[in-house]
């Protein structure tokens, strides 16, 4: 899952970014509101996390711009101004949901994933075959057996997970389950790969092996 962070506070976006990359997100950060604008109106992203006071474009302005593209990737508006008729200010403007700072970092991370989830489906449950992964609790399972995965072992089998019986390129793996920093030509997505098949296929032999690589194309999970 790939998060566009807006925050002109240097010091606060190190410490977003490190803790959601140490959830598993890809995380791209920008300090100024024309850069985002920019980067957002361009790139996917599967949640913007926006703070309403920045350099040269503010959160509203953004906020607006983009719904009226009409790109609509889920929007958490920051503010240090948190009244009521700011918050009603910002939902108006297209954003989904609104934090007030100082914010608890876990509370971010529930709202954050709360999003993805109404965005990319209404199931709580992704399931190929014998394998299960519960989002909301980053449960995985297979024939009832829970199987511990690192946070980007985790991130690129939710990303399969939501794209089952269908081909995926290196490059669609790398902008979502990495940030823009990412080389996509390196062999870190091979090794990923290689680590799932062997605590998911190889470690269930009587089981159907799930991931697919498609030669030249990419891959692909089916049951």
């Amino acid at each position: 899952m790939r998060i566009l962070l807006v925050e002109d506070e240097h010091a606060l976006a190190h410490t977003i970014k490190t803790g959601l990359q140490d959830e598993g997100f890809a995380v791209d950060v920008f300090y100024d509101g024309k850069a985002a604008y920019e980067q957002a109106s361009v790139e996917e992203y599967d949640v913007i996390v926006l703070d309403r006071m920045l350099p040269e474009m503010d959160g509203m302005t953004i906020c607006q711009q983009l719904r009226a593209e009409k790109i609509f990737t889920p929007i958490i508006m920051l503010t240090a101004r948190g009244t009521s008729e700011e918050k009603v200010e910002g939902l108006d403007a297209g954003a989904d949901d609104y934090l007030a700072k100082p914010f608890s970092f876990n509370e971010l991370i529930a709202r954050i994933r709360s999003l993805i989830r109404r965005a990319t489906t209404k199931e709580t449950i992704l399931q190929v075959d014998s394998l299960i992964v519960e989002p909301a609790k980053h449960l995985v399972q297979r024939m009832g057996i829970n199987i511990e995965l690192t946070a980007k072992e985790y991130a690129l089998l939710e990303f399969l997970l939501r794209h089952p019986n269908q081909i995926v390129t290196r490059e669609q793996i790398s902008s979502h389950v990495w940030d823009y920093e990412h080389e996509s030509m390196s062999n870190t997505i091979e090794v990923l790969i290689k680590r799932l098949r062997s605590k998911i296929d190889k470690a269930f032999p009587k089981e159907k092996k799930l991931f697919n690589t498609i030669r030249g194309l990419g891959y692909k999970i089916s049951g």
